[in-house]
């Protein structure tokens, strides 16, 4: 098999143009999607590839994006939607909850919304209000809709092609800070990677440290650092937020004992406290130490001058595993 050195922007449109070539019912749509190849150039060349029909340009209208999209899926296409930023998705709440969520189970199975909503999120970039917020619980609370969330090139490839293939809905949120942080090698060809499945990125004793998209390299930068201190940690990419991979989660814990979460979103009501609750039900008496969550805080985010004080940095994240691990 064949590989190609991608960023995971040019994996998100490697996906795209591979499901697209294999199949005549998948489209994409959204605000500058078309000519202009999407803000950061997820979609460039789609256009001059496939066309008007297939590549849409539509209104700055989020409502009416994901509407549309709801009925075309509902009639048999694979729409993929694009909302510029995962902060302007709440014009279209209403027909993610209401209608995208809930179609199978409306219908009693008679129909299934084949659709990806994809949506760059999180901060860390110098943008305005709105375009730096990191709401994946939002989502995660809906029954019915999957929601993925890459950290790598290849898992982004694999992922969005497993998601685009889904029978039912699913939220596809880009961690758009490492868009162009580093490239990985990505199969040219066909592949998926499961739905559904964390990856331990690194295997360790002392403590299991879970985490995704985004804050997945300074955790693990954060883990080689304390490697100097004798602490051996293992990291866990959580990759699917919904459905939580419950299973890789306790074992991991049953192995260390301790566990430390990190993430960009505000902690309150995180995916830091379902991990937590989870690690209480599940595997109580393999417990050490308290869980330690290091997140974001529970603030608006805040614009450029204060974000490297609000995301989870490497010392953030080194000092919350030292307190879990000498506790």
């Amino acid at each position: 098999m064949s590989s190609q050195n991608l960023t995971i922007v040019q994996a998100v449109r490697d996906g795209l143009y591979t499901e697209m070539n294999l199949d005549d019912e998948v489209l994409v749509m959204g605000e500058d999607v078309g000519k202009n190849g999407g803000v950061f150039r997820a979609t460039e060349g789609l256009w001059d590839e496939f066309g008007d029909d297939r590549v849409i340009d539509t209104p700055l209208a989020e409502s009416g994006i994901v509407g549309t999209a709801v009925g075309m899926a509902a009639m048999g296409l694979k729409p993929v939607p694009e909302i510029q930023f995962s902060g302007f998705m709440y014009p279209g709440f209403d027909q993610i909850v209401s209608h995208m969520s809930r179609f199978r189970n409306r219908t009693r199975g008679r129909y299934t919304l084949p659709m990806v909503l994809r949506a760059p999120y999180g901060g860390g970039i110098r943008a305005p209000e709105s375009h730096s917020e990191s709401k994946e619980m939002f989502y995660a609370h809906e029954a019915g809709l999957k929601v993925v969330i890459p950290s790598t090139p290849y898992d982004t490839k694999g992922l969005l092609i497993s998601a685009i293939r889904d029978p039912d809905p699913v939220i596809f949120m880009e961690p758009k800070l490492i868009y162009r942080a580093f490239r990985g090698e990505v199969p040219e060809e066909e592949y998926t990677v499961p739905i559904g499945e964390a990856a331990v990125r690194r295997e360790g004793t002392d403590v299991s440290v879970f985490t995704f998209g985004a804050m997945t390299r300074p955790t693990l930068e954060a883990v080689e650092n304390l490697e100097a201190e004798g602490i051996d940690a293992e990291v866990v990419d959580i990759r699917t937020i919904s459905p939580l991979d419950r299973e890789t989660i306790v074992e991991s814990f049953k192995k260390t004992g301790r566990a430390v979460v990190v993430h960009e979103a505000p902690k309150n009501g995180g995916l830091g406290a379902e991990i937590t609750a989870t690690i209480q039900e599940e595997a109580l008496l393999y417990q050490e130490a308290p869980v330690k969550r290091v997140a974001g805080y529970d603030v608006p985010y805040p614009l450029y001058a204060l974000e490297d004080y609000y995301l989870p940095s490497v010392a953030r994240v080194e000092e919350g595993i030292r307190e879990a691990v000498n506790f």
